[in-house]
């Protein structure tokens, strides 16, 4: 497809549309681990997932800013799809930012229309938040090409993805110190039809449970050399710049929150509560706490400050303890009612634990946090 490809439109009609078919379709979701068919239906048809392709590929171009709030806003109504769009808009960011341009006409176009929905597979058993150790392996082929092997878990959109972003080992590990990831270590763009790319099982989490979370294996799987994403050896410093772009997770915590809360608003309005002044102050503290975890959200889409990485590693940490906290005081709350077992509020507190173990964990960022911050009083 040609790199001059229409540019579709992601308006407010049609995401009021999408946000009103994931709701209405969230009540009767399947148990299976996966979202429905009409879910991924809608989201391939309405163009979101040319959000940031740019619009000479046929996206809309946005930026994190807009990123965090279309997250934030699906997140409300279904937590497990704002996580399936984070990947993909955080794959498709990494090809606009370091694909060559053969990579982006060939792929970008397909984004923007729909056609590809983008996934990464980075974490293994046993190999760490930070992927300092990875058993995948990328070797170079006479032809220059790649031979990659290894399993991935915890791969969210594995089996429905058209296109999964590989970490593997690709070098010598030189024991470098890095933040996140290790030297030689590389990206490769690798297309679900690929025989040697076989997702397998779909885990049955506990949160977000139709984010089609799961394994993908890498059997003696063939790419071109074209498949190689940024320079060679370099995955860490990819990893390392991708925070600096703003979009953050705190955005699906928030969402989180924000449901929660309207839910809480129904309960007391419908039990006559209103009136009474510890409901009405619990309910502004709520509020508060909601507006301040929408707000650093919101500072990280921008990018301000002077480190707009950490104000990005802030975020996740904040609106995901703030989400976290919100929803187990609304379900307090809520008394007896909470305790239903197909009460909403119970899913929303299964998703919004699940914010806090996604890469990078808020333990992963803490210890990036306190680096930076030791590093400072060194300095100082």
């Amino acid at each position: 497809m040609p790199a001059t490809a229409g540019k579709l439109q992601f308006d407010q009609p049609l995401r009021d549309e999408l946000i009103d078919t994931l709701q209405r379709l969230t009540s009767t979701a399947s148990d299976t681990g996966m979202p429905l068919p009409e879910a991924l239906a809608a989201v391939r048809s309405c163009g979101v997932l040319g959000l940031v392709v740019p619009a000479r590929y046929g996206g809309m171009g946005h930026d994190a800013a807009s990123v965090n709030q279309v997250v934030r806003d699906i997140a409300r109504v279904d937590a497990s799809m704002a996580i399936i769009l984070f990947q993909h808009f955080a794959v498709s960011a990494r090809i606009v930012d370091w694909g060559n341009e053969e990579q982006k006409e060939a792929l970008l176009p397909r984004v923007a229309s729909g056609e590809y929905l983008l996934a990464s597979a980075w974490s293994e058993s046993g190999s760490g938040a930070d992927k300092r150790r990875i058993a995948t392996t990328a070797q170079r082929q006479p032809d220059g090409g790649w031979l990659l092997d290894g399993a991935k878990s915890f791969a969210t959109g594995a089996r429905i993805a058209d296109l999964y972003l590989i970490l593997a080992q690709s070098g010598e590990d030189t024991g470098e110190s890095l933040s996140y990831g290790a030297a030689g270590q590389s990206f490769f763009l690798v297309e679900a039809e690929n025989p040697g790319l076989v997702p397998t099982d779909v885990l049955d989490l506990v949160g977000m449970r139709a984010s089609a979370t799961g394994f993908v294996e890498l059997q003696s799987c063939r790419v071109g050399a074209e498949a190689l994403l940024g320079p060679e050896g370099e995955a860490s410093r990819i990893i390392s710049t991708v925070r600096e772009s703003g979009a953050t997770l705190g955005a699906v915590s928030v969402g989180i929150a924000e449901a929660a809360f309207e839910i809480l608003l129904d309960h007391v309005n419908k039990r006559g509560l209103t009136s009474q002044q510890s409901v009405r102050h619990r309910i502004v503290n709520l509020a508060t706490r909601i507006e301040a975890a929408r707000a650093i959200v919101e500072r990280s889409g921008r990018k301000d400050g002077a480190d707009p990485g950490m104000t990005t590693l802030y975020s996740k940490l904040f609106a995901s303890t703030i989400g976290e906290s919100v929803v187990a005081e609304v379900h307090g709350m809520l008394g007896s009612t909470g305790f239903l077992r197909d009460h909403p509020i119970n899913r929303l507190g299964h998703d919004a634990r699940a914010i806090s173990l996604m890469g990078p964990t808020n333990d992963l960022c803490r210890e990036l946090v306190s680096a930076q911050c030791l590093s400072a009083l060194k300095s100082a």
